[in-house]
């Protein structure tokens, strides 16, 4: 009877080889070998950098872009800014001469009385003529927009009066408001520019009301 036959150490080590070498050979002839392979990584590293640059260049344009945009805006408000207070500097200057303009009538007439020969003219002629210059110069303030504190009688404002002085009154109901006007107020367009002087009523039970 025929003995197995026992497969030595040596011979598997060269089978091993013999089949190592078959592989190699495989992946070579198909190149997909270790060197087949770092040349595509190579290959894919080159390509993603190249990618890379692309995309930082791209970046690179579109700040560039973006800044000379900003820096274009910004001249441009920077001259909207100053055409627009150059603009209402000059509104401004127009607005004040056309409210001297409009005073240049009373004092025209103003000059005329100023200059009236004393020895010919009465008292009622300069008077009447200053009573005109008065009415011509409040008319024409009045048209740019002066208004008049209307004060004696109403309660006392603090915001637009300035209370000079006070005054006993027996009556409750008069309690706080102005007796009379020292100087008139006025107010230019909402704006206040002089408050009315007035002496204000103040509740007294004590004071006689022929005394008030």
């Amino acid at each position: 009877m025929t003995e197995p036959r026992h497969e030595s150490e040596q011979d598997r080590t060269v089978d091993e080889a013999e089949r190592d070498d078959v592989v190699a050979d495989d992946l070579s002839e198909e190149g997909n070998g270790p060197a087949a392979v770092a040349e595509a990584d190579e290959a894919d590293v080159e390509a993603a950098l190249e990618t890379e640059a692309s995309e930082l260049e791209q970046v690179h344009e579109e700040l560039k872009a973006l800044e000379e945009r900003h820096l274009r805006l910004a001249a441009e408000f920077d001259n909207y800014r100053k055409r627009n207070e150059r603009e209402r500097v000059e509104q401004r200057a127009r607005s004040q001469a056309q409210v001297v303009a409009d005073l240049l009538e009373a004092l025209d007439d103003l000059e005329r009385v100023a200059h009236v020969d004393v020895e010919s003219a009465t008292v009622e002629s300069l008077l009447e003529g200053v009573q005109l210059v008065e009415r011509k110069l409040r008319r024409s303030l009045e048209s740019a927009g002066l208004e008049v504190l209307e004060a004696e009688g109403e309660v006392f404002d603090p915001n637009t009066m300035d209370a000079m002085m006070t005054v006993p009154t027996p009556i409750e109901e008069e309690e706080d408001t102005v007796a009379d006007v020292f100087q008139k107020g006025y107010r230019f367009k909402d704006v206040l520019i002089r408050p009315a002087r007035v002496r204000v009523k103040k509740y007294d039970p004590d004071v006689d009301a022929e005394d008030a």
